[in-house]
């Protein structure tokens, strides 16, 4: 690996950790600097080395401010890691090219839901999602996260806030603390297929935490926007690469 290829995975988790802390879906931003670098069959699982690393300091960060709803957290926790181990399993049985197109495809659908503006949402008065759905969407969410985690965060929103009536401060503090729950079994079975790349998952994860270390220091609130812009372009450009390269 260069020293150049060492930068961009560092910038990339930088960017990434910044946008995940501002607006959310960073992982276009790194899945396709990873797939440049070390290729797309090692990307699945070296991406789960970054996102454990942020989530580890979204946690405490959250906790130290109250704002986990353990009790949701401990409910939802089963049906959301048997859901991504069921979704790892899967990803580590497909070609180096069945997952580019799995990602290009993932990175515009988080481009979408970037557009929707998710953090207008206001929780639902009463909770909208009941059991046995509440554990059914949590395991479709979980699977999702396990199979690509691109974009997983929103569908954790949509579930947690307008469906379980959650706050967005509690439904992220829930959101991180769930995502926490799988990483580790998710990423045992990339480890499992040899499909982790550990100095490109450290880079990006240094990166990322650093990036949402910053974001949140300055609590930027206007570049919102403007961020959401750039992450729809660098969505599209990417999967455009990732389809046609």
């Amino acid at each position: 690996m260069s020293i150049l290829e060492m930068a961009a995975l560092v910038g990339a988790g930088i960017a990434g950790g910044f946008i995940n802390t501002v607006a959310g879906g960073g992982s276009v931003i790194t899945i396709p600097v990873l797939v440049e670098v070390i290729g797309a069959g090692l990307t699945n699982g070296t991406l789960r080395v970054a996102i454990l690393l942020q989530n580890i300091s979204g946690v405490s960060g959250y906790a130290r401010g109250g704002a986990i709803p353990w009790p949701v957290v401990g409910r939802l926790a089963a049906p959301t890691v048997a859901g991504a181990a069921a979704g790892a399993w899967l990803a580590t049985h497909l070609s180096a090219g069945d997952l580019k197109k799995v990602f290009a495809v993932a990175v515009v659908l988080v481009a979408v839901s970037v557009l929707a503006k998710p953090k207008g949402w206001e929780p639902a008065p009463e909770p909208r999602l009941r059991q046995p759905w509440t554990s059914v969407a949590l395991f479709g969410v979980g699977f999702y996260g396990g199979f690509v985690q691109a974009g997983v965060g929103f569908l954790f929103l949509a579930a947690l806030v307008p469906g379980l009536g959650l706050g967005l401060v509690k439904g992220n503090g829930a959101k991180v603390a769930l995502i926490l729950c799988y990483l580790p079994v998710a990423l045992l079975l990339f480890i499992q297929a040899d499909q982790v790349h550990w100095g490109a998952g450290a880079l990006v994860g240094a990166g990322s935490m650093a990036g949402a270390f910053a974001a949140s220091t300055l609590a930027v609130k206007k570049g919102a926007g403007w961020i959401r812009w750039v992450l729809v372009v660098a969505a599209v450009a990417a999967a455009l690469r990732m389809l046609l390269g």
